[in-house]
Parts: C-alpha cells; sequence; structure tokens
C-alpha cells in the first residue's frame, strides 16, 4: 500500500519553538497527537527523523506524514439545537454557549457535531471528526455557525470564507468606551509563549484584523459591533484586550488589570456579577448560497443569559423588558461594523 502523501512547510520566523509545539500550532492539532506523530517518526525535519525538542531554523523544511486510521465513530448525543436556516446544501446552527463545536481530546461525544448527528443531518465536508464545519465560534461564544451538508458545499463555503465573501458580525459587551468612530485593530496573532491554550498579539503571528464600531455607549461598558476580516483564534477576545477594552465577562483575556474604564467599583462589579460569560455573540451571518448563489442574511437576537449584563452595562434596565434588544438598539439597522477593507 502506498503511502499517504506528505504535508510540508516551511519555517519562516528566526527559530520555532520545541517541535512539538511548534507542530501542534501550525497544523491546528493537540500537543499529544504531534508528539504522538513525531514519536512514531512521521514527520521529518529537512528530510531526517527529529525529537520533540527540536527548535527548526529558519528555512528548515518540515514534512508530515498522517498515518492512515480509522475515523472515530461519531456518537450522537441528544443536546438541543435551533436551526435558522437549512436546505438540502447547508444548515445554520444558532450555536449556545458552552457547546464544543467538533470531537477533540475531551469532547469527544458532547460537541455541535454529536448533537447534528443526533438530529439525523447529513455532514459533507471536512476532516472525519469535523464532518460538515465551515467555520468555528469559541466554546462560550454563542450565535450562528454555518454547516456543509454535502462536500460541494463544504468546499465553496471554504473558499467563500477564505476570500471574505461570508460576512460575519458579532454583537459585544466592552469594558469602557470604544469611541464614536470605527475603529480598525490590525495586530498579528500567535500562541502566548506561557500558555499553549492562550493567543497574544506579537510581531511574528499571523495577520489579524477586526473593526469594531460602537451601538450603544454605557455607564460602564459599550455595545459594539465586531467585523472580521481574519478568522484567528480568539481574534475578537485577544483584540479588544490589546486595547484595553476587553470583551465582558471573557475570564482568559478580561482581568480588571487590562481595563481601561471609567467605571465606579460598584458598577463594575454589578457587571461583572450579572455576565455569567463572556459577553460575545456571532449574531449576524450574510453570504450568497454555494448553488444557487441567492443571498442569505440571517440574524440571531441578544442571547437570554445575557440581557442583564446589557441592561447593567448600559445602565437601562429598560431592556430587561424588550423582547429584540439588538434590534430595538439600532444594531442590524446600521449595517455597522463592516469587514471589508
Amino acid at each position: 500500500m502506498s503511502q499517504p502523501p506528505a504535508t510540508r512547510f516551511s519555517v519562516a520566523v528566526p527559530r520555532a519553538e520545541r517541535l512539538d509545539r511548534f507542530l501542534a500550532d501550525q497544523l491546528r492539532l493537540s500537543r499529544t497527537v504531534a508528539a504522538r506523530l513525531i514519536a512514531e517518526g512521521a514527520v521529518l525535519l529537512d528530510e531526517r527523523t527529529a525529537r520533540a525538542s527540536a527548535e527548526p531554523e529558519r528555512g528548515a523544511v518540515v514534512a508530515v506524514t498522517f498515518p492512515e486510521r480509522a475515523p472515530r465513530a461519531l456518537a450522537p448525543a441528544d443536546i438541543p439545537l435551533r436551526l435558522v436556516y437549512e436546505d438540502e446544501e447547508l444548515a445554520v446552527v444558532d450555536k449556545p454557549a458552552g457547546l464544543v463545536v467538533h470531537p477533540a481530546p475531551g469532547h469527544w461525544d458532547d460537541t455541535l457535531v454529536n448533537a447534528l448527528v443526533a438530529r439525523g443531518l447529513k455532514l459533507g465536508g471536512g476532516a472525519p471528526e469535523r464532518h460538515g464545519i465551515v467555520h468555528r465560534l469559541d466554546k462560550d461564544t454563542s450565535g450562528l455557525l454555518v454547516v456543509a451538508k454535502t462536500d460541494l458545499a463544504h468546499r465553496k463555503l471554504g473558499a467563500a470564507l477564505a476570500s471574505r465573501r461570508i460576512t460575519r458580525r458579532y454583537a459585544l459587551l466592552a469594558w469602557g468606551h470604544l469611541g464614536a468612530r470605527e475603529r480598525r485593530i490590525a495586530a498579528p496573532l500567535g500562541r502566548h509563549p506561557g500558555d499553549r491554550k492562550k493567543m497574544t498579539v506579537t510581531a511574528d503571528g499571523r495577520s489579524a484584523v477586526t473593526r469594531l464600531r460602537t451601538v450603544a455607549r454605557g455607564i460602564a461598558a459599550d455595545l459594539a459591533i465586531a467585523g472580521l476580516e481574519t478568522g484567528r483564534t480568539h481574534q475578537i477576545r485577544v483584540h479588544l484586550a490589546s486595547i484595553g477594552h476587553p470583551v465582558v465577562g471573557d475570564r482568559v483575556y478580561g482581568g480588571a488589570e487590562q481595563r481601561r474604564s471609567d467605571a465606579t467599583a460598584a458598577d463594575a462589579a454589578r457587571l461583572a456579577r450579572d455576565t455569567p460569560r463572556q459577553a460575545l455573540h456571532a449574531a449576524w451571518l450574510v453570504l450568497a448560497h454555494p448553488l444557487s448563489g441567492l443571498p442569505l442574511d440571517l440574524r440571531s437576537e441578544w442571547p437570554a443569559d445575557l440581557v442583564p449584563a446589557l441592561a447593567t452595562g448600559l445602565g437601562d434596565a429598560n431592556l430587561l423588558a424588550v423582547a429584540k434588544p439588538l434590534e430595538y438598539l439600532g444594531f442590524f439597522a446600521s449595517g455597522a461594523g463592516d469587514d471589508r477593507p
């Protein structure tokens, strides 16, 4: 039996970190999987087997051959889901917070993909354990996510995403005040050197651009709309933290020492108390159907678990009784936060 083709890439930085960490970052693998591939001799550094501790230098060529293994069976999971759109080619899910998108170590059978399998939804395209997944949301980020049901739809949606023909707009609460004018944050992102689960702004990271515009100014926080020109891991959260206005409720990047806010200690404490998780929601998705070309304009209102945070952050208790707070505040009317240059 012939060997599967190797994935090859060159090192672009003067000196990379340990090979197992570098490989995990570049190929979006867990460090355990990367280390296992190296131990099995499936990773070559300049055509030679290498140790996990090797630190490849600029110009070195890394080649990875993925052994052919039987894919793990996708177990169905009885998890409630709301689909905002579905046809023969694709579906758009309004993902709840707390749900991991696809199976991975620690979450093999309790993910969005497992929930879709339980519904009998056909999935197409992508790696076996990520069948149908076109893009991802963080576990604690809620909102709209596209799923492909055929290989053709997956390829076309992936190409549209790469060429920025899918517009993704997020609603968020940011500590402090972002100002009235649109802001464009262009700051490269890479793995945090001290914590591999975190991302950080770094000169040798991958290009990342986020557009921000304030929708409503509050007492302790602003409601803003964010558009993505790129789609890096934790991009919005890291970019907001880097300018001193982290996402409210972000336990990883939203420490009090990073906030630029004139809120009183009492107001800040009240907002923190009323925010059960990161106040970030994928609220608006605009794309052309991958086969028909017809426009799809899909929207998801501000989630119920974050309504108290919105009311407290903006200092408007009337929002607790508003059925559609984003629409009420003009989020969808403005077309703000356009992610196109």
